[in-house]
């Protein structure tokens, strides 16, 4: 392996290593979605077919791995669909688990450690506490048209976009939609929304690493925050009223809003100075904007306390089966100082490993219905790759102003959900 050589001005390795690093996480990202995608639309496409023929027999979905196996080995269409999800699922572990050795390549043993310790949490979640905490056991599959499948995977085109733009896992609008127009169950829209959160991430994530707009080392440090706070989260979700959680979220994410509003017109963040860890975990970065054309240089300030929200955020979205994107976003530019582009790329980076700390437990309750959650999935993949395409070309004060109002809203549901309205 060729030397690494280290810029003394960042004190991160020099560009092509990094661009390596890059690339290689972008790359897995990408061919995680595509796999998943051909799967799903295999498998749907399949159980369609075999309905219209009338050969279809009752059948179940499966929600353990080797529920999944068996029906795979005699071509059940649930399962094949169920395959796909998993395979998306799967896609920020396999992430995390790649980043290692792309973080090997540049020697830069200081990340191989977080990295692996990020890891190591994720991995306890879905194979320690998740069989303890989760349900296994066969469920009915719904009598699903294929209209409402077509219906419920354009409504996520939506999600999926604002998702992409705001750094959110689109779960604030997958629910309501489901909820309210398709009539689903709210555990069942509660699953779909995680499978949002992951499919969000990961459509998004893989364009944003690619252009690098995503600052992989704060994305890959403050998971181990989330990560932890999503376990913790799970473990004492079933002993905390969820009504009392919804509310105290929503009026937490307003207070929140109120500096972000107060800098609504901050292109860029001014006079920030790196906090004394930030050098230390290299996490001062430069981004390209494609709007400028231009290479934006940015500093990394208050690390302890973004570091601390971020446990929050994992927390949050560990009780209540979220992304809780808005609050990593928060946390990010207002405690953390970071360009608004900077911080929803790598909300949208981080959130996929948030969210799959806890699927694993909401897979085995039962809750990640394959026929609704497949077509979530499909519509939000598509609009998280044309929102990534959009952000490009939006101003960190445009981004802001979309970005409030999603606050507002992520707020708003949370509370009318916490009394009852929803």
């Amino acid at each position: 392996m060729a030397n690494v050589t280290i810029n003394d001005r960042t004190g991160r390795p020099d560009d092509s290593f990094i661009r390596k690093t890059e690339l290689i996480i972008s790359g897995v990202l990408r061919g995680g979605v595509l796999l998943s995608v051909a799967v799903i639309l295999g498998g749907i496409l399949y159980y369609y077919a075999l309905r219209l023929l009338g050969r279809l027999p009752h059948t179940t979905f499966p929600d353990t791995l080797g529920q999944v196996g068996a029906g795979l080995k005699t071509l059940e269409p649930v399962a094949i669909v169920t395959a796909g999800l998993l395979v998306l699922l799967a896609t920020p572990v396999l992430r995390v688990a790649v980043s290692i050795a792309a973080f090997a390549i540049e020697k830069d043993r200081t990340y191989v450690i977080i990295t692996a310790i990020v890891l190591a949490i994720l991995l306890f979640s879905i194979f320690g506490i998740g069989p303890y905490l989760g349900q296994p056991g066969l469920t009915d599959v719904p009598n699903t048209t294929f209209a409402s499948l077509v219906f419920i995977a354009l409504s996520s085109v939506f999600a999926g976009f604002v998702g992409a733009l705001a750094g959110l896992g689109g779960g604030v609008f997958i629910v309501p939609i489901l909820t309210l127009v398709f009539h689903v169950s709210f555990a069942t829209a509660i699953g779909a929304s995680i499978v949002s959160v992951i499919a969000t991430s990961s459509g998004a994530a893989a364009a944003y690493v690619r252009d690098r707009m995503t600052n992989l080392r704060v994305g890959m440090f403050l998971e181990i925050a989330t990560t932890t706070g999503a376990v913790c989260g799970a473990l004492i979700s079933s002993m905390l009223n969820d009504t009392v959680l919804f509310v105290v979220f929503g009026i937490v994410l307003l207070i929140s809003a109120i500096p972000l509003v107060a800098r609504l017109g901050e292109e860029l963040p001014r006079d920030v100075q790196n906090h004394k860890w930030a050098a230390g975990l290299k996490l001062p970065g430069t981004y390209s904007d494609r709007r400028t054309h231009q290479d934006i240089p940015y500093h990394v300030a208050h690390v302890r306390i973004g570091f601390g929200m971020m446990y929050v955020a994992g927390l949050i979205s560990g009780l209540l089966g979220i992304g809780s994107g808005t609050f990593k976003v928060l946390a990010m530019d207002t405690a953390m100082r970071l360009p608004m582009k900077v911080s929803t790329t790598t909300s949208n980076f981080m959130i996929g490993v948030t969210a799959a700390a806890s699927a694993g437990i909401f897979f085995q309750r039962g809750d990640i219905d394959p026929l609704i959650a497949a077509p979530v999935a499909l519509g939000v993949l598509g609009g998280s790759m044309l929102g990534a395409k959009t952000l490009n070309r939006m101003s960190n004060v445009h981004l802001k102003k979309v970005f409030v109002p999603m606050i507002l809203l992520v707020a708003i549901s949370m509370l009318a959900r916490g009394l009852g309205w929803l």
